[in-house]
């Protein structure tokens, strides 16, 4: 909306700040556009999700003492995305370039498995005793979406065809590369640049897709959209807790956003220049914002929680995020929470079914386990940050340790 606001000004022949197309300025006002949105929009929004009976389920199968740690949470709200992502939306909607290829990727994204997300807490919410959508259908939609995004990456014929000239202009990049002792700048394609493989501390690829490698590649892409999003989900346990973890991570990737998208910036650096990226950051800038703005309520003791509408979501954008960036092991790092959790529900699974019901943790996901050891529900979701923090921080240092 602002750069159509501005073209339209600029027709009556009135000066517009050029301050204002800015990606910086935009991300700053998109952040606190969320934080604002999400803060005020948020006692009608639980008004009404209670008034709809949206219930937390808790989990009492293989995790019996949760009945009673969490027994004061059956009644609160969840749904609680659907904060978060209407107010990213809105932003995504005034201050970000509806032309740009990622910013139509990142809507989908958002659209996609917010629906699925909220679908699934519908069914639960409606139903007694309902499990939602089943496991694997849910993870076939995660898995399909995922597939979509890795065609339109990897695939030059979908590539072209999903682009129309100046509207629509497929993503590029270009990398510095030395030739005869100078210096010398190279245009990527999607495809070039997607097949490079980056990794916190390395300034060059540590690897690059051949051939019928680009298969790999294609596999790897599902990995990261589909495992981060689950990340996020199963670590969506305790009051506050993934949302302070997703806001840090956020902010992280929006850093290396903002930086790749200048291209002196990003030879000083030593990173991949990604003409357009500044998109990316302006909406994880929102995405921040809006995570702020929910913790106000989703704070111990919550009043809400974001449930599978906000947890895919959130989750994917961030693996989408880190796939368009060429980012995807420093996802893994600054989102290494997501990880532990996700493996300790694998672990424990793993355990339970091939070592005769023997499990490893006390209870799974991770944050249970410490719960379970008598730890108080501040203690762990405090502790999680602290983690969380110190791995963000380690791979912004990335930048300048290379």
């Amino acid at each position: 909306m602002i750069f159509f606001l501005v073209k339209w000004f600029s027709q009556w022949g009135w000066k517009v700040p050029a301050v204002f197309s800015y990606s910086s300025t935009r991300m700053l006002l998109a952040a606190l556009t969320t934080l604002l949105a999400t803060i005020f929009m948020g006692p009608l929004v639980i008004r009404t999700l209670y008034a709809l009976k949206t219930g937390q389920s808790i989990r009492v199968e293989d995790c019996p003492l949760l009945v009673s740690l969490h027994e004061k949470k059956k009644e609160t709200p969840t749904m609680g995305g659907i904060l978060i992502l209407s107010s990213m939306l809105l932003a995504l909607f005034l201050f970000m370039d509806w032309k740009n290829a990622f910013t139509l990727i990142l809507l989908l994204t958002t659209v996609w498995l917010g629906f699925l997300g909220g679908w699934d807490d519908f069914l639960k919410m409606k139903f007694k005793n309902s499990r939602g959508i089943r496991g694997k259908r849910k993870f076939f939609l995660q898995l399909l979406f995922a597939a979509l995004l890795g065609l339109y990456l990897l695939c030059p014929k979908v590539t072209e065809s999903l682009s129309f000239g100046e509207w629509i202009a497929p993503p590029a990049a270009k990398e510095s590369v030395m030739e005869n002792k100078q210096v010398k700048v190279v245009a990527l394609s999607t495809q070039d640049y997607q097949r490079k493989y980056y990794a916190p501390f390395f300034k060059e690829p540590i690897f690059t897709l051949r051939g019928g490698e680009i298969a790999l590649g294609f596999l790897f892409l599902l990995l990261v959209v589909v495992g981060s999003s689950n990340g996020v989900n199963l670590t969506d346990g305790l009051d506050g807790l993934a949302v302070g973890c997703v806001m840090m991570v956020a902010m992280v990737l929006a850093l290396f956003a903002f930086l790749s998208n200048h291209l002196e910036i990003s030879q000083y650096l030593h990173i991949l220049y990604i003409e357009g990226s500044g998109e990316i950051a302006v909406y994880l800038a929102a995405l921040a914002g809006a995570c702020l703005g929910f913790l106000w309520y989703n704070g111990f003791p919550a009043q809400i929680f974001m449930g599978d509408t906000g947890s895919l979501a959130l989750g994917g954008i961030l693996g989408v995020s880190a796939a368009l960036l060429r980012r995807e092991l420093l996802l893994a790092l600054a989102g290494g929470i997501f990880v532990m959790e996700a493996l300790s529900v694998i672990l424990q699974v793993g355990s339970y079914k091939l070592r005769n019901k023997k499990r490893i943790f006390l209870c799974a996901p991770l944050h249970h386990h410490f719960e379970y050891k008598g730890w108080p529900e501040t203690k762990v979701v405090l502790r999680f940050w602290i983690i969380g923090l110190i791995l963000a921080l380690i791979g912004v240092a990335s930048l300048k340790f290379q």
